[in-house]
């Protein structure tokens, strides 16, 4: 276990040990009793997981003399899926057992043990099989529910194990997803530092380090992740554990989420990708290219001034809270979505006289901040690059998505979660519609590789 992990360790809420190197599961039973003493235990998988390394999970710990009972396995076709009721039916299957759950999988497995577990007010174990996703140490559940991609609260496993001999041998397009949702971690860092700058939400300096300090190195080998290097994934999954134990010690996701993520959220509740074969397309993914999407912004942002930026005019503009009502849902028409996209705009909305306020702290704020800005960030077209040597997209057109589509993401996506990033500093400064029209203009970053 790195400094680092340990280091985050004392202020996580839920998770007391990771286990984390190669070969690792063959010393699972030791890290097992460590947090859960002489409990017995039950593996929990579906069919391609439990051939993965479920089965040798189950055996690692019944030879070191944990009580195993025999696991509860899902079925491996059709792929299984992050919906309450599988959640609901492995709560069910397990409610009476006298055992931990070791749930060996990556996200959607961890979801549905994070979800029935919680449920049943148990802790748990998981055994991540790919280096694809952050969720593994973080609380909360993102499933569907009645179609609607939600995040159910949960408590982040007590164990998280991470044998890099297994990840590395994961299908290559789940390591290039769990890059795409990494990389989302700059923009995040970007947004929180604008939250900060405007009084919406101050950056805590301690948990800031734990996310961006490995995330450099983290992302710094996209062509040998390609490969199955097990070194450069090991690096992977460090940096996506430390992000998921940085939200425990934040009591929240805003170390690891930004507007990258309102890009994949709208996405994902939209359905996009959902019916695609022979695997969904996956989260990181989608956070890719919202990741490639908002550095655009940030840079068509950066080329401006906005120490002299009109403050009064802004504000003269700016809606009412019934008009800002009626805007979402101007945005959002289908149901579900629109009925929680105003729940949550609201929840951040702010009067004229607190935007006046925002904005002349952005203002003042701007020559240090811009400054900031450039340092942390990677280049839009470099961030193209390495996305595409991980195997991940980078282009709208790499995940489906119509061009009119995507360009309306940015208005969209401002407007369906409490969370303040720079789309909701760009809304409320006038500035979110005229640089989207410079990104989408004949020489804009995006004109530059609009769609024939």
């Amino acid at each position: 276990m790195s400094e680092l992990i340990a280091r985050a360790l004392a202020d996580a809420t839920d998770t007391r040990q990771v286990l984390i190197g190669r070969g690792v599961v063959g010393r699972v039973a030791d890290a097992f009793r460590e947090v859960f003493g002489d409990r017995a235990a039950v593996v929990v998988g579906d069919e391609r997981t439990m051939a993965a390394a479920g089965r040798a999970v189950h055996d690692a710990l019944a030879a070191a003399g944990v009580r195993v009972l025999e696991p509860w396995v899902f079925p491996g076709e059709p792929e299984l899926y992050a919906r309450y009721e599988n959640a609901a039916l492995l709560r069910d299957a397990v409610r009476d057992l006298d055992a931990v759950v070791v749930a060996v999988g990556a996200g959607t497995l961890n979801d549905l043990a994070k979800r029935a577990c919680g449920e049943l007010g148990r802790p748990y174990a998981v055994v991540g099989t790919a280096a694809s996703m952050d969720g593994y140490t973080a609380f909360g559940a993102s499933l569907a529910v009645d179609g609607y991609k939600q995040t159910l609260d949960g408590a982040a496993p007590a164990l998280a194990v991470a044998d890099l001999d297994v990840m590395a041998a994961a299908p290559a397009a789940m390591t290039a997803s769990g890059y795409g949702d990494l990389l989302g971690k700059l923009t995040a860092g970007a947004d929180w530092l604008v939250a900060d700058a405007v009084g919406a939400e101050a950056v805590d300096a301690g948990v800031w380090e734990l996310v961006q300090g490995p995330l450099r190195a983290a992302l710094s080998r996209p062509a040998a992740l390609a490969a199955g290097d097990v070194d450069a994934v090991g690096g992977l999954a460090e940096g996506l554990l430390m992000s998921g134990l940085a939200m425990q010690a934040h009591h929240g996701s805003r170390p690891a989420s930004g507007s990258e993520h309102l890009f994949s959220h709208l996405w994902e509740m939209e359905g996009l990708g959902v019916d695609v074969v022979p695997r969904r397309l996956s989260h990181g993914f989608k956070v890719a290219v919202g990741t490639v999407a908002v550095t655009a912004l940030y840079e068509a942002l950066l080329a401006d001034d906005l120490a002299s930026l009109d403050v009064d005019a802004a504000v003269a503009a700016w809606p009412s809270a019934e008009a800002m009502e009626r805007r979402v849902l101007s945005h959002h028409t289908r149901p579900g979505l629109r009925e929680a996209a105003v729940q949550q705009t609201m929840a951040k909305y702010t009067d004229a006289r607190g935007v006046g306020r925002r904005l002349e702290a952005f203002a003042a704020a701007w020559p240090t901040l811009s400054q900031r800005l450039r340092e942390h960030l990677v280049p839009a077209a470099e961030l193209q690059v390495m996305l595409r040597a991980a195997g991940a997209p980078a282009h709208p057109a790499d995940i489906g998505l119509g061009w009119a589509e995507f360009r309306a993401t940015y208005a969209r996506s401002q407007l369906i979660r409490s969370r303040y990033t720079i789309l909701d500093t760009l809304a409320e400064a006038g500035l979110l519609e005229p640089l989207v029209g410079r990104l989408f203009a004949a020489e804009g970053f995006w004109g530059r590789q609009a769609l024939a």
